[in-house]
């Protein structure tokens, strides 16, 4: 039986204005993945049913939210941070998707998803740090790529 792996271990990148440029999302506090989002099924329930419910699943859809803590070095903004909220955010229509990956340290691939980002909300409380937050919804099959490791 393998060992459970910590949630840490787990690293999100999103693809810049350069294609092939990933930029990587910091200060993370925690990841949630919903590979039951979007899903929709046909009823096939018929007569020859005997009373009991049968259905077809007809479109399979997953969203990742993921939520942190909004960084700021020296005034400079956390990168990943800052596109969505700055640059992906603000596109429409076919410009709105964008690509997404992700994978646990343990894992030779990456998970790479085309999707649409969504921005959370932000906010804190007297002695709490600013909340961050965005979620991503897959747009089509999701894909693997290799993880490329430089010298």
């Amino acid at each position: 039986m393998g060992r459970p792996i910590d949630a840490r271990g787990w690293e999100f990148e999103i693809e810049g204005d350069t294609p092939d440029t990933f930029i990587r999302l910091g200060n993370l506090l925690s990841w949630s993945e919903n590979p039951g989002e979007n899903e929709e099924t046909a009823d096939t329930t018929t007569f020859d049913s005997d009373g009991y419910y049968e259905q077809d699943v007809m479109q399979r859809g997953s969203t990742i939210e993921v939520t942190g803590l909004y960084a700021a070095t020296s005034g400079t903004r956390d990168p990943g941070q800052d596109y969505i909220d700055k640059t992906w955010s603000y596109r429409f229509g076919e410009e709105s998707r964008g690509t997404m990956r992700y994978r646990h340290t343990s894992q030779t691939n990456w998970t790479v998803w085309e999707c649409t980002v969504t921005p959370g909300e932000r906010g804190g409380e007297t002695n709490a740090k600013t909340s961050w937050a965005a979620t991503f919804t897959r747009c089509g099959a999701p894909t693997t790529a290799p993880v490329v490791t430089t010298p």
